[in-house]
């Protein structure tokens, strides 16, 4: 049964429930409830003899790991609020640094990666766990659903990234909504197939907290990560990799993010006993808002318990209880939702008869050619869907004759001019939708997270070709 409203953290709940249950397993152990309480315990009384008090803003920058996962929890119990941030350039982590400290209070910060914090003007005070003391005193948690819990930036594809500020409240509501229909229970494994600074990574955690199941944190290879996993998030590519190699499964639930997942992908899982699902979701709504098993109908299926979602004039706005306090600025916190209680997520959309939403793109994304209306990820979604194509970016550049086209970025492991998009996409878009040129992915733009900045890609241009972005 999944955990719904507590007074004690989630950890203490399972670790007095479930003690011999296994929790966490890693390349190299595999812990119990309630030995994870007890090594979380040694990170939370290492942070609190460092001088990390409650509601200080703990950073940890790098990709997945066991102890990611171990700070994260031992900010649970020490009341802090973590910031989960990818490793990038220096300029982008200090921007980002800049917009957590608090005049008044240290910002604490660890990282997995090699980081110069010297040249940043702020007081942020690395945290050390080279050696871990064994505690002298039992730390008492001070856990409250109610207080901000995380911070998540979002990919700043259209503007520099915002710091959304979530509590464990709201982020244990996105995981009950979704698990009333998506089956995950404690006798199952979720593997940490995406990373924790993303909100998609993050809701694993608190999905696992939830039921009390096991979590699985990998090395990074998923066709041995996958192996004694029953559920996994993936992107269509991984899914279809998976069921192409030998590697034996143990899957029965994938969740599937991205764009466009094709039929055909999902009864290959079928056949092989997995359920596959896909859904719509945002970091401001702590992951996933409509969900649905994928079936013949291209849509991002229904609204999930506990969220709440409106479309006026084509434009989709979402309420209930997963959407985050706010955005976090130096301590501050700037509302998201408007006086009715909605936030706008300037994503376009309509409802199907069945009561399932399609999503037609970013309204930022919209651009008129000739006349006509385009949309860049409808043409995305149709590139997408080509047996041969990882990834695709549409962008619209300036043009003489039509005012504005668009042009196609592409991810793929053969030449692009082998692919044949053209004629891949006249069955399947109005010409006029047709890009005007067809290139590769510049490939400092995927190095990133699981998502590629549109931002990113228009400045790519802008710098490395005669394109006059819109």
């Amino acid at each position: 049964m999944a955990l719904s409203s507590v007074h004690q953290s989630p950890l203490k709940h399972w670790a007095q429930m479930s003690p011999d249950c296994f929790a966490l397993q890693t390349h190299i152990k595999r812990y119990t409830w309630f030995e994870l309480e007890r090594e979380v315990q040694r990170y939370a009384y290492a942070m609190r003899q460092q001088g990390v008090k409650t509601q200080d803003v703990v950073t940890c920058v790098g990709k997945n790991s066991a102890e990611l996962v171990l700070i994260y929890l031992a900010c649970l119990e020490l009341g802090a609020i973590c910031a989960i941030t990818m490793p990038q350039p220096q300029q982008s982590l200090e921007h980002k640094l800049a917009t957590l400290y608090r005049n008044e209070d240290t910002v604490w910060c660890w990282s997995a990666e090699s980081l110069d914090l010297n040249h940043i003007p702020n007081d942020i005070v690395p945290l050390k766990f080279e050696s871990l003391p064994s505690p002298s005193e039992f730390v008492v948690s001070v856990y409250q659903s109610e207080q901000l819990a995380s911070i998540i930036f979002t990919s700043g594809s259209t503007g520099l990234p915002k710091a959304v500020a979530h509590t464990n409240q709201q982020h244990l509501a996105s995981a009950n909504g979704l698990l009333q229909g998506f089956a995950f229970t404690q006798q199952d494994t979720w593997l940490l197939s995406l990373p924790m600074y993303h909100v998609s990574g993050l809701a694993i955690i608190y999905r696992w907290l939830s039921v009390g199941a096991q979590l699985k944190v990998g090395g990074g290879d998923l066709l041995q990560d996958i192996a004694g996993v029953t559920h996994a998030s993936l992107v269509a590519t991984q899914l279809s990799r998976l069921l192409a190699s030998p590697q034996p499964l143990s899957l029965s639930h994938v969740l599937l993010g991205g764009s466009h997942v094709a039929l055909s992908l999902s009864q290959q899982a079928t056949q092989r006993g997995i359920e596959t699902w896909l859904g719509y979701g945002m970091t401001e709504a702590a992951s996933t808002v409509t969900a649905k098993q994928i079936d013949g109908e291209y849509s991002a299926g229904k609204v999930l318990a506990n969220r709440a979602l409106e479309v006026r004039d084509g434009h989709i706005y979402v309420g209930g209880e997963t959407l985050a306090s706010g955005y976090y600025t130096q301590g501050d916190l700037t509302p998201l939702l408007d006086e009715q209680g909605w936030f706008a997520t300037k994503d376009l959309g309509y409802w199907l008869d069945n009561g399932e939403l399609v999503i037609q793109g970013r309204a930022d994304n919209l651009f008129i050619s000739g006349g006509e209306n385009i949309h860049c990820e409808e043409i995305e979604q149709a590139i997408n869907v080509h047996p041969n194509v990882q990834q695709s970016m549409v962008i619209a550049v300036e043009n003489a004759q039509y005012g504005a086209r668009p042009i196609a970025f592409v991810v793929s492991e053969q030449p692009i001019e082998s692919l044949d998009l053209p004629a891949w996409l006249d069955s399947r878009l109005e010409r006029f939708k047709h890009p005007d040129d067809y290139l590769e992915m510049p490939a400092e733009l995927l190095s990133g997270g699981i998502k590629i900045s549109r931002r990113e890609l228009k400045q790519w241009v802008t710098a490395h070709s005669n394109y006059t972005v819109i």
